[in-house]
């Protein structure tokens, strides 16, 4: 695809970027047919190629309008189009900076700027989330509907470990995460413990930053990315074998931090390091295949529906492992039909976009209570949430699967 970019952007980062990502695109349309949005709405504008026209457009000039925007809103960022390109196009990185110019160049209307700013001012900070969650946990049964499907049932609390280990790693326990499904993190503690790794916190790391980037908050989201290297920094210089990521979603924008950074010379070589030591849990525990067979034992659940995260299969391009190491410990793992297609969680989308991530809901727990499942599990705090607000089936992450069947 060949680009003329305008003078705004040229030979500036973003531009620079822009020019290389549009000039893999062959206009194949692979993308098309595995585009959740496009496979809904049926328009080409609400499909990667057609959106990567709209971007073409504004980054050579052309005027940016609002329904340029709504097309650029409607995107998941799920990724599965980067895993089905065969020119490598990476997409994701495209969409942001086209929401970047339109955000620049577009005014929304009033009730929107105001919904995007409480979510990027309330969702990221654990001090005003924690309280008003767990005071929705406890007044839950006399929710409406709509706001009962954004609020779990409060989980009976776990015991985190507290043996020495000489292996030790870092974990990101996540801004929403402790307060919506606490046991994910100490589920996650108890099992690394149990093969003789010490799981340990930084108080000062909060939201990886996700949340304010895809809502176009791009100044506020790199002051979180910086606020977590200095919290982990020392951690790192300790030795720390890994940062382990039990939510698929921040696992995913932690592993970009080099990128998202790359001209920042106080944090480039730290969000680098940072990248490199980074692995979801998912990643790492089938190093400890065997030990962790010889800590565990069957229990009561036989069979799974997995819903594989779009973070997790796309975005970290982590596939099949969660499967394999659920199936050697003796569970049946079974795949719903387009396991590939996105939830409609999407991070803050269920909020921005309710129709379609809805409607996106609804598919895909047809297709995973299709398999008949004891419990539908996942591997992100956003995908269980919204897919437990849509059935009686148990949803929980694979991990406290995992936890429920150590032995000691």
């Amino acid at each position: 695809m060949q680009t003329n970019l305008a003078d705004f952007i040229r030979n500036t980062p973003d531009g620079d970027e822009a020019d290389a990502i549009l000039r893999n695109c062959v206009h194949c349309g692979f993308c098309t047919a595995t585009c959740p949005t496009y496979q809904i709405l049926g328009d080409e504008l609400d499909g990667p190629r057609g959106r990567i026209y709209l971007i073409k457009q504004m980054v050579e000039g052309a005027a940016v309008t609002r329904s340029t925007q709504l097309h650029l809103d409607r995107c998941l960022t799920c990724r599965s189009c980067e895993t089905t390109c065969p020119s490598g196009v990476q997409y994701g990185r495209l969409v942001e900076i086209g929401r970047k110019i339109t955000e620049e160049q577009v005014t929304r209307p009033l009730g929107q700027r105001m919904l995007r700013r409480l979510l990027a001012s309330f969702v990221p900070n654990s001090a005003l989330f924690t309280p008003i969650m767990r005071t929705g946990q406890h007044i839950r049964p006399l929710l409406p509907k709509k706001l009962r499907d954004k609020v779990p049932a409060r989980q009976r609390p776990l015991e985190w470990p507290t043996a020495k280990h000489p292996r030790k790693m870092l974990m990101l326990t996540g801004c929403v995460q402790p307060s919506m499904m606490p046991n994910v993190n100490v589920a996650t503690a108890r099992v690394l413990n149990a093969l003789g790794v010490e799981t340990l916190v930084a108080p000062e790391a909060g939201c990886c930053g996700a949340i304010r980037l895809h809502l176009g908050y791009n100044d506020e989201a790199l002051d979180d990315l910086r606020a977590n290297i200095d919290a982990w920094w020392p951690y790192i210089e300790q030795g720390v074998e890994a940062i382990v990521m039990n939510a698929s979603g921040c696992g995913a924008t932690v592993k970009e931090y080099a990128h998202l950074l790359r001209n920042d010379p106080a944090y480039a070589e730290k969000a680098r390091r940072v990248t490199e030591l980074t692995r979801d849990v998912a990643e790492l525990l089938p190093e400890f295949e065997e030990a962790l067979v010889a800590v565990t034992r069957r229990r009561a659940i036989h069979t799974v529906a997995f819903h594989p995260p779009c973070t997790l299969q796309h975005g970290q391009q982590v596939r099949g492992k969660v499967e394999h190491l659920l199936a050697t410990l003796g569970v049946e793992v079974r795949l719903p039909a387009d396991n590939h297609l996105c939830c409609g969680s999407a991070g803050t989308y269920s909020l921005t976009q309710p129709k379609l991530s809805y409607a996106l809901r609804d598919q895909k727990l047809e297709r995973l209570q299709a398999q008949e499942p004891q419990v539908i599990v996942s591997a992100n705090v956003g995908c269980i949430a919204h897919l437990q607000s849509g059935t009686s089936t148990p949803v929980a992450h694979w991990i406290e699967l995992v936890e429920h069947m150590l032995s000691a």
